[in-house]
């Protein structure tokens, strides 16, 4: 985990219910004789990132619909610092400005991004009701420097990036799985490692389709964008993405081997979890 990142440790149940109450129904004894909850539960880990959001970061209000993606906060709080690394911005800094692409309903890299580094975001999402959610949620907690905008086409950054505008980076949590039916198996696997009885069906996290999934997986979803990003090349200092496959790196590089770039691979782990980063940049004498 990134030494930045406020989760090094386990979390402090009694802070987290001081701040949302409604935790503490959810939270149970581990058989190690621990506090933690029950992170099958669903309405169980929506009140855990609730309180989290609440007391770490300063998110009064925080909220999704049923069945949409309900993100794991450490890990997503390492892609932040990760690209603070990244752009040599490790303090708060109001000029830095953001592309989240697929922001989702959860609207969580900006709100880790503006909390963290008091930057500015621009979220997109090509879902009507998660663009619907993550404007509900800006607008209860004040964040003028959040917008959220509509993704009409079936691209990247056509249609959300305005002439004349830029970026200090785009960003992307790109849907993992190739099918419905790859998601559920992946589902499956998981339970059946945690020895727990559940159907493929029952996320622990959440996830509409397009959050899940989409035709040719991650490796056709990021050879597109790195495609596209050839074409605003002008309005983005560091294009980036999660790249949860590290056997579709070699993928990525030789297409960005084609373009005129600088490419980085950072590392990100969360425990067992291993994961990257990759970032390009067709602004060659980049330092760092």
């Amino acid at each position: 985990m990134h030494p930045r990142n406020r989760h090094q440790d386990r979390y402090d149940f009694t802070a987290l219910v001081k701040a949302l109450p409604e935790l503490r129904p959810y939270i149970v004894i581990s058989k190690f004789g621990t506090e933690t909850i029950d992170f099958t539960n669903q309405a169980g880990v929506k009140a855990l990132n609730k309180a989290i959001l609440k007391h770490s970061y300063g998110i009064n209000y925080w909220d999704i619909p049923e069945q949409f993606l309900c993100p794991p906060i450490p890990g997503r709080a390492d892609y932040i610092h990760v690209l603070a690394d990244l752009i040599g911005k490790t303090k708060p800094d109001s000029s830095v400005r953001v592309l989240d692409i697929g922001t989702g309903a959860n609207c969580i890299y900006p709100l880790l991004g503006y909390a963290e580094y008091q930057w500015s975001f621009v979220g997109s999402d090509i879902h009507e009701a998660s663009v619907k959610n993550a404007k509900k949620i800006v607008s209860e907690n004040n964040l003028e420097k959040i917008e959220i905008r509509l993704q009409k086409e079936k691209t990247y950054f056509a249609g959300i990036v305005l002439p004349g505008e830029s970026f200090t980076l785009s960003m992307c949590n790109p849907p993992f799985h190739e099918s419905l039916a790859d998601a559920h198996r992946g589902t499956e696997r998981k339970w059946k490692n945690l020895a727990v009885k559940k159907k493929a069906t029952d996320l622990n996290f959440g996830g509409k389709d397009n959050e899940l999934w989409t035709p040719g997986g991650e490796k056709n979803f990021v050879t597109e964008m790195i495609k596209e990003s050839a074409l605003f090349k002008d309005h983005c200092l560091w294009f980036t993405t999660l790249v949860s496959k590290d056997t579709n790196l070699p993928v990525y590089e030789k297409l960005l081997k084609t373009f005129p770039v600088d490419v980085r691979i950072l590392p990100m782990e969360q425990g067992q979890k291993k994961s990257r980063v990759l970032a390009w940049s067709f602004q060659r004498k980049i330092s760092g």
